[in-house]
C-alpha cells in the first residue's frame, strides 16, 4: 500500500471517528433537551402534585444527560486537537493493529467500520495503550500477562 493510500485510509478512519462522536453528542444533546423541555411547567397558575413530580423527574433526567453531553464535547475537543498524520510509532493519533484488531489512539469509542474493516478508539490513558506507547511494527508488548505483536502502525 502506498503512502498516499495509507494517508487516505487514515483520513477515512479519523473522519469516521469524528462523525461517530458528533452523532453521540447529538443524541445526548437531544435527550438532554427533551427532558429539560418536559421539566418546564406550563404557564397555568395551578399545578397538581403529579405535574410537579413529573417536572422534577424530568429535570433529574435532564441533569443525568448533562454529563454525557460534556463528555462528548470533551472527546470532540481531543479529536480536533490530535495530530492524525502518518506515523510509524504508537502515539496519540496512530492507527494500530495487533491481535488482528485495529484501533485508533485518541478517545475511547464503540466499534465502527471503515471500508469493511472494524476499528475502535482507545484513549491515551487506557492500560493497553500505555503498554505499547512508543512501539513500532514488529515490536512485542505484554498486557494482562498476554504477549502481543504490533502488526501495523500508521
Amino acid at each position: 500500500m502506498t503512502e498516499a493510500d495509507r494517508a487516505a485510509r487514515k483520513k477515512a478512519i479519523t473522519d469516521k471517528l469524528m462523525s461517530l462522536e458528533a452523532q453521540e453528542l447529538a443524541t445526548a444533546q437531544a435527550h438532554y433537551d427533551a427532558f429539560l423541555q418536559d421539566a418546564q411547567l406550563d404557564d397555568r397558575e395551578a399545578h397538581d402534585k403529579d405535574d410537579i413530580a413529573s417536572s422534577r423527574e424530568n429535570a433529574d433526567l435532564a441533569a443525568a444527560f448533562d454529563a454525557p453531553v460534556h463528555a462528548h464535547h470533551a472527546k470532540i475537543d481531543v479529536i480536533e486537537n490530535t495530530d492524525f498524520g502518518l506515523t510509524d510509532t504508537v502515539q496519540p493519533g496512530a492507527v494500530i493493529k495487533f491481535n488482528n484488531r485495529r484501533f485508533i489512539v485518541c478517545v475511547s469509542t464503540t466499534r465502527f467500520d471503515v471500508d469493511g474493516k472494524t476499528y475502535m478508539g482507545i484513549s491515551t490513558q487506557s492500560p493497553i495503550y500505555l503498554a505499547m506507547v512508543g512501539l513500532q511494527t514488529g515490536d512485542v508488548f505484554t498486557h494482562n500477562g498476554t504477549e502481543f505483536e504490533v502488526q501495523d502502525v500508521m
